[in-house]
């Protein structure tokens, strides 16, 4: 099943450009798919009946165009697949006449609220959702290769509003740690981010930054230089 919902490019969340940010896409996408687990019955308070909740385990977004203030944009998400206890949705979004603004590829895992430990998907879990076609894209793999080498920025903590319901560090806040280290004139073509284990309040972000062949990671680290995150940015060639 495909779920949409219309919107307007806000004024709160567009950047110095006018334009709706990368975060601004994120939060469309992410909000896209919470609607659409509401909508079906498979939403945040029937997951913490059942101790369970999905945790995004990696993104791939590209942006054709930012759209500006005002647009009227439409929003779409569905599942494509699951597997385990994996879930794979697309997400699109278009303007009123149809032009593709920018589209993305997900991978999600579903987590035991009481153990923090992924646990296998039933059809409970499965069966509003239904699954469609997979969109047209190229695919790049979930897994994010680390850099060998990398400039160490400086430390910082995680504060109270980096956190989601799950009280940790919320996937979109992770991708905007990253961007402040983007030169300001950088426009992000395609953003790849890995999560790899979470941030909680007072933990402590070790940052680094590696630059090659046209793409700039950012690694959040902890304080083992083990990733909260991996975030990967590219320009348009």
């Amino acid at each position: 099943m495909i779920y949409s919902f219309d919107g307007r490019v806000r004024y709160s969340e567009i950047g110095e450009n006018g334009l709706l940010t990368l975060p601004g896409i994120l939060n469309y996408f992410q909000d896209c798919s919470t609607f659409q687990s509401e909508e079906v019955g498979l939403g945040l308070k029937v997951l913490k009946e059942w101790k369970r909740f999905w945790v995004l385990s990696a993104w791939q977004v590209i942006v054709e165009r930012y759209p500006a203030l005002g647009e009227q944009i439409r929003t779409s998400t569905w599942a494509y697949g699951f597997r385990g206890f994996m879930g794979f949705r697309n997400f699109t979004m278009d303007t009123a006449d149809g032009e593709r603004l920018a589209y993305a590829n997900t991978f999600w895992t579903y987590i035991n609220r009481e153990n923090g430990v992924p646990v296998r998907l039933t059809e409970r879990d499965m069966e509003g959702y239904g699954l469609e076609e997979k969109l047209e894209m190229d695919y790049a793999p979930r897994k994010i290769v680390l850099p060998e080498k990398y400039i160490k920025e400086d430390v910082f903590y995680v504060q109270k509003h980096h956190l989601d319901t799950n009280h940790h560090v919320n996937n979109c806040q992770y991708v905007q740690m990253a961007m402040d280290y983007l030169p300001a004139n950088y426009k992000i073509y395609q953003m790849r981010a890995e999560y790899k284990q979470q941030a909680r309040l007072n933990n402590q972000i070790f940052p680094g930054k590696a630059e090659a062949d046209g793409v700039t990671k950012i690694l959040l680290n902890d304080r083992n230089n083990e990733p909260y995150a991996v975030v990967e940015f590219m320009e348009k060639m």
